[in-house]
């Protein structure tokens, strides 16, 4: 099979494209000698052609499992053309890596995809330039829209290998050429080879040690000629090999773009400034986390579910699906089963629609509007710092952000963590105290509805918790700390658009994933409530929901529900109202943000960390939540919080 690989960051367009390229019929699997999967298709109209859809990279050499694995495929494959997938707004970024794979000795096209995103912040390059700047053809595209589809498919056959070369310093010239002589037959240049070497990928390093002929004297001799090298400078020679990309890569973005878009006011690039600063970062943290909370917990939760729960559900849905179910079924459980108290509608999509919908909607339009502007990347800058404590550096708030989304979701992107250490520690403080956005939207309302001060108290026991634990882990967990590498793209005021193709796109995943587990766990309360196992449940727990967690008996229902999901086991708090005191709903939020994880997200951690992990931390999770959520209750009944 002649292969095609689509190679680029994370984030740029590649899945869409290889759906685009390939079509329907697809084949996931792990590549050989890693636990990373790989996605290969057969492309459109040309029999014996499979596409790869590689794992994403920041860039190379490979720091996590996820680049490793890139790696080794550009090692390994024999590859008919390379493609390079891009983000046309981040171009600096895109030609940096585009610099080294240039030199791969593999026929490439550079697909610079998002080139709506990019249009519409203003900017304007001149893609024909970037080609003979690059040596190699250039195609915008737009995956989501099918816009480039078929110069892209033209170009892909038609690649050539590129005329291109970075020149370093004379001293790495010469030991790249010795090395280049040294190197095995391997289907990369020899020159792309040792530059990997030289910058110690891991990947490369394995493929060599692989390699008949590469064994004992061979290796010890490239190993001393980079040592060699090593020793004529005082930084590592990874971080020199990359400044002159970088350094190159802004020299050409200045020689092709026209524009560089949508410069934003001068305030916003002020702010862009200020969220790194070690203390005004701060501040405007704060000032983000309470929009984020007016606008989910108040008007999302508060006016928006108001008005559908109260307004539409019911006072003129449900009663009238009610009136309906009584008419034409006659069967008395089965009315029960669709509009009872543990009802399909009723409490399955009564919860669904009209608690939870709203809620997600503007977490979502929130959680975009900042992606949009950049302040995410500002955030993993500034949050380095205090992740240091944990052992971990700032990459690991972005695993910790996504969480906020999809705690899921969230679990599969810590492969872009460089260590199996780091990879570790972030799963459990997911699965531990980051909240989905469902479920943070319901403790938002909830939380609106009692004050600011308890909202403070919430998230001020959470962090504590989430530190206390990251703390204790770093210093359990055996490794060392890799030091933080990224690239802040510009702040700029969010696109509309965007914010909402990204909240529609959200919204979708909600619609077809989270509804049917809705309706499945209010059919599994009607069945423990039919055979009476559910009262005994609700009884069992008692003395721990009532006397140590001071909360009233039927809030064992929510717990009971956090196991299928931990939002719904928070809209059952939400569900109750007035029948919880202040103190009580904050106690009972604190309890369910810091349960088990749900279903979904322990099946990934089992499929991440394997089975024996999984249960040690369902086995330290589930005490320390009760554990927790007690000593919280007491202490609020110690200071006469009510």
């Amino acid at each position: 099979m002649i292969s095609i690989a689509l190679v680029g960051q994370t984030n740029v367009g590649k899945s869409v494209i290889f759906h685009r390229l390939t079509g329907r019929y697809v084949n996931v699997s792990n590549y050989p000698g890693t636990t990373v999967e790989v996605t290969r298709g057969q492309l459109r109209d040309h029999p014996g052609q499979t596409v790869l859809d590689t794992p994403g990279v920041l860039t190379l050499p490979a720091r996590s499992e996820d680049e490793q694995a890139t790696a080794h495929i550009l090692l390994n494959e024999k590859l008919r053309a390379l493609v390079q997938v891009g983000d046309a707004k981040n171009l600096r970024r895109t030609v940096q890596l585009a610099l080294l794979l240039a030199e791969a000795g593999v026929p490439m096209v550079l697909a610079l995809n998002m080139m709506d995103e990019a249009r519409a912040r203003g900017m304007a390059f001149d893609p024909a330039k970037l080609a003979v700047e690059l040596g190699l053809a250039v195609v915008p595209t737009v995956a989501t829209g099918n816009e480039g589809m078929v110069a892209l498919t033209r170009a892909i056959a038609d690649a050539k290998i590129p005329i291109f070369r970075l020149t370093y310093a004379d001293e790495i010239e010469a030991a790249i050429d010795d090395l280049a002589l040294m190197m095995p037959v391997a289907h990369l240049s020899p020159r792309v080879v040792a530059l990997l070497y030289l910058a110690g990928d891991k990947a490369t390093e394995e493929w060599l040690a692989a390699q008949e002929g590469a064994q004992g004297a061979d290796l010890f001799a490239l190993a001393a000629r980079r040592e060699g090298l090593q020793d004529a400078f005082t930084e590592p020679l990874a971080e020199i090999l990359q400044r002159a990309r970088m350094t190159a890569a802004e020299a050409i973005v200045r020689r092709v773009v026209r524009d560089a878009g949508q410069r934003g006011h001068g305030l916003v690039q002020r702010i862009g400034q200020w969220s790194v600063h070690r203390w005004l970062g701060w501040p405007i943290v704060a000032l983000v986390l309470y929009a984020v909370y007016a606008f989910v917990g108040q008007f999302g939760a508060g006016v928006l579910v108001g008005v559908l729960e109260n307004d539409l559900f019911n006072g003129i849905i449900n009663p009238w699906f009610q009136q309906l179910v009584s008419t034409w079924v006659p069967i008395i459980w089965l009315q029960d089963f669709l509009v009872g108290p543990y009802g399909l509608w009723t409490m399955g999509m009564t919860y669904a629609l009209a608690l939870i919908l709203p809620i997600v909607t503007t977490f979502f339009i929130a959680f975009g509007i900042l992606e949009d502007s950049g302040y995410f990347a500002r955030l993993s800058v500034l949050s380095n710092r205090a992740f240091k404590m944990l052992g971990l550096n700032g990459r690991a708030v972005l695993p910790m952000v996504l969480g906020l989304g999809c705690v899921t979701m969230a679990t599969l992107t810590t492969r872009i963590l460089h260590t199996p250490r780091e990879r570790l520690i972030v799963t459990f403080l997911l699965a531990l105290a980051i909240p989905c956005s469902a479920q943070l939207g319901v403790v938002m309302g909830m939380l609106a509805s009692y004050g600011t001060s308890t909202f403070l108290i919430w998230l001020g026991t959470v962090i504590l918790v989430l530190f206390t634990v990251g703390w204790l882990s770093g210093k359990l967990v055996k490794g060392k700390r890799i030091p933080l590498m990224t690239e802040l793209p510009p702040m700029r005021l969010p696109v509309a658009g965007n914010v909402a193709k990204k909240t529609w796109s959200r919204l979708k995943w909600y619609l077809q994933e989270v509804i049917p587990l809705f309706l499945i766990g209010a059919a599994l309360m009607f069945i423990l409530d039919r055979i009476g196992l559910l009262p005994w449940l609700i009884r069992a727990g008692e003395p721990l929901v009532t006397g140590w967690l001071g909360l009233p008996k039927e809030a064992s229902a929510a717990f009971l529900m956090g196991f299928l999901r931990r939002d719904f086991g928070a809209t059952g708090l939400f569900a109750m109202g007035s029948a919880l005191s202040p103190e009580q709903g904050l106690v009972g939020l604190v309890t369910l943000t810091i349960f088990v994880p749900c279903i979904a997200s322990m099946l990934v951690i089992i499929k991440e960390q394997g089975l024996k992990t999984a249960v040690i931390m369902l086995a330290l999770i589930t005490p320390l939540a009760f554990l927790i959520g007690g000593l919280l209750h007491h202490v609020l009944l110690l200071v006469g919080f009510v």
